[in-house]
């Protein structure tokens, strides 16, 4: 009797020991063991390079007191190279992709024959991190000082003038394509280059005219004088640079576009996984010193969101992105 008194005793413990072992079998129990991976399909200065900063820099304590999360820039094709890579990760949890509008809204919309990947069904959604609106700005010794002479510039010199973007197909290169049809089917040169930072110098030395790069890769060369905004592409003036009118006030009514930046896996992440991903995001977006700090950046943190509520999001954005190259009546790279 004694036995079996001892044997029901431990079965409620054992029972309790299963999932925790089971999970430990998975790597799931222990994670991370190792560093964690979080790419950037960018070169390092961007808006998505410095949210991806912050966030690992804040998310890895909470994963752990040993965790270590290393941000690893892989750039190219406007952000689909990265995720291009990150794709083909192992679903461990220790490949992450902070993706951009463009490596996973415009490009797919944009750019489809050269997109080799779903930016939804390829992926494991994490969490929405935040956004923000284009800037459309000009180097510090430019002679336009507002957008409609800039516009009138580029109308009467067709093909003349020349704007950046950080890749061919992104949210820059969408939003610029845009601005000129909405302004009347306008004609300047397309310098595509392998990201915002790359984008703010030749900027700065003059290579340029004129580009729309996200708020978070300008906001610094526009407080230090290196360039000069002239329109954000929201429909509300940014509290970061109150004086810079939006697109909408200046001739080009109804005029929006924004960025954004998700965390995300590749596909088949296991939910536990994802879970804990989830919950470190969101508890660094809800911390207020964070927060100011990706504000300050240019990067508006996500009101808080979970995995279901961020796929439904890259949804609707794949739907928006596609409706807007339809719209347009463009067919880059086909």
């Amino acid at each position: 009797m004694r036995l079996r008194r001892r044997s029901l005793l431990g079965a409620p413990a054992l029972a309790a020991l299963l999932p925790a072992r089971q999970a430990q079998a998975q790597g799931q129990g222990s994670f991370p063991e190792r560093p964690i991976s979080l790419v950037v399909p960018f070169l390092a200065g961007g808006s998505t390079d410095i949210a991806a900063r912050i966030m690992a820099e804040q998310m890895a304590p909470r994963l752990g007191p040993a965790a270590r999360i290393v941000v690893e820039n892989r750039a190219g094709a406007g952000g689909s190279v990265g995720s291009e890579w990150v794709r083909h990760r192992p679903a461990d949890g220790y490949t992450l992709l902070l993706a951009s509008a463009s490596a996973l809204g415009t490009n797919p919309a944009a750019l489809p024959e050269q997109t080799p990947y779903d930016p939804v069904e390829d992926f494991t959604p994490i969490a929405i991190i935040g956004g923000g609106p284009m800037v459309l700005v000009v180097p510090a010794q430019s002679p336009h000082r507002g957008v409609q002479s800039l516009l009138d510039a580029v109308r009467a010199r067709p093909g003349q003038m020349s704007w950046a973007t950080s890749g061919a197909g992104g949210i820059g290169h969408l939003t610029g394509e845009y601005l000129k049809l909405r302004a009347g089917g306008l004609r300047a040169e397309h310098v595509p280059y392998r990201g915002g930072s790359a984008v703010m110098e030749a900027l700065a030395k003059s290579e340029v005219d004129y580009s729309l790069e996200v708020l978070a890769s300008v906001a610094a060369h526009l407080r230090d004088g290196l360039s000069r905004g002239l329109a954000v592409s929201s429909l509300r003036r940014h509290p970061l640079f109150p004086d810079i009118p939006t697109l909408d006030e200046s001739g080009l009514p109804g005029f929006e576009m924004t960025t954004w930046n998700v965390l995300v896996a590749p596909r088949g992440l296991p939910a536990a996984l994802t879970g804990r991903l989830a919950a470190a995001a969101g508890a660094v977006l809800a911390d207020p010193a964070v927060a100011q700090r990706l504000a300050t950046a240019g990067v508006d943190p996500a009101a808080p969101n979970t995995p279901a509520s961020t796929r439904a999001f890259l949804v609707a954005e794949r739907e928006k992105f596609g409706g807007i190259v339809e719209r347009a009546g463009l067919r880059l790279g086909r």
